[in-house]
C-alpha cells in the first residue's frame, strides 16, 4: 500500500490536534485548532475533507456528527516528515540534518541524553 502524501502545515496542524485528542468531531477539532489561532470552521471542515479524500484521515459518517481520525500514527508521519527534509535539505546527509536542529534550537540536557540514547540503541541494532 501507498503511503499517503506528505501532509500541509494546516493539514499537519490537524493531524496533530487528532493525535492529541483521538477521533473527534469537526467541532471538536475546530474548537482545539481555534483555541491557538483564529479559524473557521468551514475551513476545518472542508480541510477535513479534503484530507480524507487524500488518505490522511479517515471519516466514520455511522453518526450525525462525522468522526475523523488520523490514517497514519504519529510516528509515522514523523519519519515521512523527516526522511523528506532528510532528502530535499540536507542531501540525506543524517549528520547535517541533526547539525542544523540543533543549530536552530539549544536542546536541554535531557534532549542531548535522550539522542545521544537513542544514537547507542541506533548502533546497537545495526551490528
Amino acid at each position: 500500500m501507498q503511503s499517503p502524501p506528505r501532509p500541509t502545515d494546516a493539514e499537519l496542524e490537524i493531524l496533530t490536534a487528532l493525535w492529541s485528542r483521538g477521533a473527534s468531531t469537526v467541532r471538536e477539532i475546530h474548537e482545539l485548532i481555534a483555541k491557538r489561532k483564529p479559524t473557521q470552521y468551514t475551513t476545518v471542515l472542508k480541510m477535513l475533507q479534503i484530507m480524507a479524500e487524500k488518505g490522511l484521515v479517515r471519516r466514520n459518517a455511522d453518526q450525525r456528527a462525522h468522526v475523523y481520525e488520523s490514517a497514519c500514527s504519529q510516528e509515522a508521519t514523523q519519519q515521512q516528515l523527516a526522511g523528506d527534509l532528510l532528502t530535499r535539505a540536507f542531501s540525506g546527509s543524517a549528520a547535517q540534518l541533526i547539525q542544523g536542529a540543533l543549530s536552530a534550537k539549544k536542546a536541554t540536557k535531557a534532549e542531548l541524553a535522550e539522542i545521544r540514547r537513542l544514537l547507542d540503541e541506533y548502533e546497537r541494532k545495526s551490528r
